[in-house]
């Protein structure tokens, strides 16, 4: 894990941590085994940005409010973004064939595409494609 500040960490409650992981591994994702355990792992995003995926109970100890059930109130939307829109449609379709859900419709905002999907405890996430061009110029 990169030594430096700033470094984003979304915790996320899930109810079957297994079952989490073997998820976002068939999106791609990796693990850090350093900070896994049967109450919780670190799925690595980039060098800088980590959701820390944490079994429910585990995760009430860290907070005074209820847990909201994702599958029926929206807490957040996780974004994600990559590098075309044939990667933004290909991650999708592996989150609906590992078992996520369609959240809504693909959106075409001409420099900005985007489609999101539920990951299996109703977790939002949008994926994301910017066109360079459209930010810089």
């Amino acid at each position: 894990m990169a030594e430096q500040p700033n470094l984003l960490f979304v915790n996320l409650a899930v109810s079957d941590l297994e079952k989490s992981i073997a998820f976002y591994t068939a999106l791609g994702f990796e693990f850090n085994p350093q900070f896994t355990d049967e109450n919780a792992t670190c799925m690595i995003v980039n060098e800088g940005a980590f959701v820390m995926l944490l079994v429910e109970k585990f995760f009430q100890n860290f907070t005074k409010k209820s847990i909201a059930d994702s599958k029926t109130i929206t807490e957040a939307i996780m974004s994600i973004s990559v590098s075309s829109r044939a990667e933004v449609d290909q991650f999708v379709e592996k989150a609906l064939a590992a078992g996520g859900t369609t959240s809504n419709e693909k959106m075409d905002e001409g420099f900005m595409y985007s489609w999101s999907f539920q990951d299996i405890d109703g977790h939002l996430w949008e994926v994301l494609y910017m066109d360079p061009n459209a930010i810089n110029g």
